[in-house]
């Protein structure tokens, strides 16, 4: 993976949010709609595509990390102001899929990046 200049990721902005709630997107299989506190009065609306690895309820009240200043987009028909960041990795015990496979044919997890401790909506990570 190339290097990217310093001044370029300086350019993000990641927020610490916390999760208000959480449903299935109406119109995505794979896409729950979050609403996020980031700090603002009128906090901002996600969507994000962990369904398969996250119970909606299970996230309600979750700090997360967020990229606060992605370019707004609709996907599905609804709005999404923002990414969450999550990591993902093959599942233990699966093996890397074969040269040629799609991108997502493997078994992987995904986990929702978090913060240690509680910290006020909106607070910038860096």
């Amino acid at each position: 993976m190339p290097n990217i200049a310093y001044d370029l990721f300086a350019k993000l902005d990641l927020r610490v949010a916390t999760i208000v709630s959480a449903e299935p997107h109406p119109n995505a299989d794979k896409l729950l709609k979050i609403r996020l506190d980031d700090g603002t009065p009128q906090g901002r609306q996600v969507c994000a595509g962990i369904k398969a690895w996250y119970d909606p309820a299970t996230l309600v009240g979750k700090q997360v990390v967020i990229v606060a200043n992605l370019e707004p987009r609709q996907l599905r028909g609804e709005i999404s102001q923002g990414m969450i960041l999550a990591a993902s990795d093959l599942r233990e015990g699966t093996v890397a899929p074969p040269p040629g496979s799609k991108p997502g044919d493997e078994e992987r997890d995904v986990v929702v990046l978090t913060v240690q401790r509680p910290v006020k909506a909106g607070s910038k990570v860096s």
